[in-house]
């Protein structure tokens, strides 16, 4: 009998070993099913940060917002899709149907932060093209402004601009925008990992179901301790632990001895004692929205996830070349920089056959061997020949299209003349803009540097950082940079700032600090294209072979400054408004470049400037920072423990 009683106790164990080896299982698979879905929508925004980036501080953290994008009124009928874009993440509604009235009510939940990305742009696009949808219109919407807006509707609609003029109104679009606070966030999450392991959906855990919860959750150490957590947690002593219970239980051990080293959907390891970046993170991992469409994420821009087959051939194969970084070959011609002022990737427009040329002649050995037989008179006798093309009456014609390839990135609002006042293309290329188009950041204050040119920056804290994250070209030194005529021995190991203007650019330069000039130097050289396929490219040396021009700049807080003006490929002329002994103010104009695209960049003493960390650290990421004229670049180092800082908090980095 006692051995027939131990018999049906051992199976009895065994069943109940195996329904337990059942249930874990099946919560294992359920985590399995959502890490599967939501690393295929992450999958290609790999090695960048997304929304579940940490915050710097819990003072930062603004909530979660649920923006629903409902609905469009267009001015024609056609298949539209909807992108919305905020920081370094972007989300795509699916293909409405033929109309001119498309319904979406596709939502998605973005964390916001008060000094981190919140105004979210929307872009629409037509979808009858097969390799290339149009881009019709857009708007901007600052998140934290939508949230206060102060309105019985849950909805509000919002007026489409064509982004070739921002005053035209294409359509318009209606959205809702709805945020959470943390402690909504706790609840949420945990209502979302009770429905996974509540098996008999009676809305509370048992001890069975919390301790499959706690194994689900891979934790060794913990899963020892399963029965003193549930009586932590089972706070009423009902004998079953409530969504509220679960909720405190979550944010309070994470604070102690996290219940949870890593997220169970997406694998990402998580912060030890940072309840909130925890509950953030997991709450959106787990997150399966209010029933609406929720939208596709894991692109990089607008224009990445507007795509359409030759994408989704690219997603099918697992390929994709859009990444921010350093990049070469095939994946070159997708060049990514990130907005300062908006605070998100845009992609740089460049026209195929240029990015093909580029990559022959600059990435490959035969590239190299043509230079060495000529390529450089080549490219000398093709600038010249463009430069009086581009002085002609005749270039105005090119006018009109270039402005339509360079849509919404050239703002002729700011500019200080109608179109039909340029004559020449050349004469529209050096356009002036509006007095007051580029504040300038602390103006009274000559200890804080500013941007020298509308551009794409890169900054280094010495000449060996630029080389291991940017100049991969073969001699680069400051010594080749400034040439023999100048000594530049306060140089070598200063900082390096890169100012990169793209034709699209407003082409006049700016003083970055205010002092007296000393003297300038004519260097002649080639003119390779500035392009980073070029700078990136070990068969060249662009900064130290091209023609330029070096002026030292003498200030009382930075000490010497070197202004290098770079001329490129269509651009052979440099003019300067200012001369030797000038005494010149940070903002002042200082000159401008002709047709084509060029560099600027400064050189500063060792240990003379800090420069703003968000551009070291784009920089490090070898991503490039698009700047405006007058942004804040840095502030001098020198005796700042006895100068009189400028209240930086009243100083702005641009407008």
């Amino acid at each position: 009998m006692g051995n027939g009683g131990s018999r049906r106790g051992d199976s009895s164990s065994s069943s109940d070993s195996e329904s337990k080896s059942s249930r874990v299982s099946r919560l294992r698979q359920k985590l399995h099913d959502y890490r599967q879905s939501h690393f295929h929508r992450r999958r290609r925004s790999s090695g960048l940060s997304s929304h579940l980036n940490s915050l710097s501080s819990a003072d930062d953290f603004a909530g979660i917002a649920l923006l629903t994008l409902i609905r469009a009124e267009m001015k024609f009928k056609d298949k539209w899709l909807a992108c919305v874009s905020l920081g370094e993440q972007t989300f795509r509604t699916e293909i409405s149907d033929n109309t001119d009235k498309p319904v979406w009510n596709s939502e998605k939940k973005l964390l916001l932060e008060r000094n981190g990305p919140h105004v979210a742009r929307i872009s629409i696009f037509e979808t009858n093209r097969v390799s290339k949808n149009n881009f019709i219109g857009y708007c901007e919407i600052d998140l934290l402004e939508f949230l206060d807006l102060d309105s019985d509707s849950d909805a509000h609609v919002f007026d489409l601009l064509d982004p070739s003029s921002n005053d035209m109104v294409v359509g318009n679009i209606s959205l809702s925008c709805a945020i959470e606070d943390p402690f909504e966030t706790e609840k949420n999450f945990a209502r979302r990992i009770l429905s996974v392991v509540d098996y008999d959906e009676d809305g509370t855990l048992s001890f069975s179901e919390f301790s499959d919860l706690v194994n689900g959750f891979g934790n060794q150490v913990l899963a020892t301790k399963k029965e003193e957590l549930f009586k932590a947690a089972d706070t009423n002593g009902d004998g079953v632990v409530s969504m509220d219970e679960l909720a405190a239980l979550l944010a309070i051990q994470q604070e102690k001895e996290p219940l949870i080293n890593s997220c169970p959907v997406c694998g990402e390891i998580l912060q030890v004692a940072d309840k909130l970046n925890t509950m953030i993170h997991l709450t959106l991992c787990f997150d399966e929205g209010t029933g609406n469409q929720v939208m596709t994420g894991g692109f990089l821009t607008d224009k990445q996830a507007s795509y359409g087959w030759i994408f989704k051939l690219s997603e099918w194969a697992h390929y994709s070349s859009y990444n921010v970084g350093l990049k070469s070959g095939s994946s070159a011609s997708h060049i990514l920089v990130f907005d300062r002022r908006k605070k998100r990737l845009v992609e740089e427009l460049i026209d195929g056959k240029i990015v093909l040329s580029m990559r022959a002649l600059y990435q490959s050995n035969i590239g190299l061997r043509l230079m060495d037989k000529g390529a450089k008179e080549i490219l000398q006798s093709i600038s010249e020949r463009q430069g009086k093309k581009m002085n002609s009456v005749e270039s105005a014609e090119d006018i009109p299209k270039f402005l339509e390839f360079f849509k919404d990135q050239i703002n002729m609002g700011e500019v200080k003349y109608p179109l039909q006042h340029f004559k020449t293309f050349n004469e529209f290329f050096i356009r002036e803009l509006k007095p007051g188009a580029r504040p300038i950041a602390c103006m009274e204050h000559d200890d804080v540097a500013i941007s020298a040119a509308d551009s794409r920056l890169m900054a280094f804290k010495s000449a060996e950082d630029s080389l291991r994250l940017w100049i991969k070209g073969r001699k680069f030194s400051v010594h080749g940079l400034l040439g023999k005529d100048i000594c530049p021995n306060a140089f070598v190991n200063g900082s390096i700032v890169i100012f990169r203007l793209a034709p699209q650019d407003y082409h006049r330069f700016h003083l970055p600090v205010s002092g007296v000039i000393e003297k300038f130097v004519d260097i002649p050289g080639s003119l390779y294209t500035v392009n980073p396929i070029a700078v990136n490219s070990k068969y060249c040396n662009v900064f130290t072979e091209n023609k330029r021009t070096v002026s030292i700049i003498s200030t009382t807080h930075f000490g010497k400054v070197a202004f290098i003006a770079i001329g490129a490929t269509m651009v052979g002329s440099m003019t300067f408004l200012k001369k030797e002994g000038d005494f010149v103010k940070k903002g002042d104009e200082f000159g401008y470049f002709s047709f084509g695209g060029s560099t600027v960049i400064c050189v500063f003493e060792e240990d003379s400037i800090q420069i703003d960390e968000d551009l070291l650290q784009n920089s490090e990421r070898s991503l490039e920072t698009l700047v405006s004229v007058g942004m804040q670049l840095g502030i001098a180092r020198k005796k700042r423990a006895e100068m009189d800082l400028p209240k930086l908090e009243n100083c702005v980095i641009g407008a």
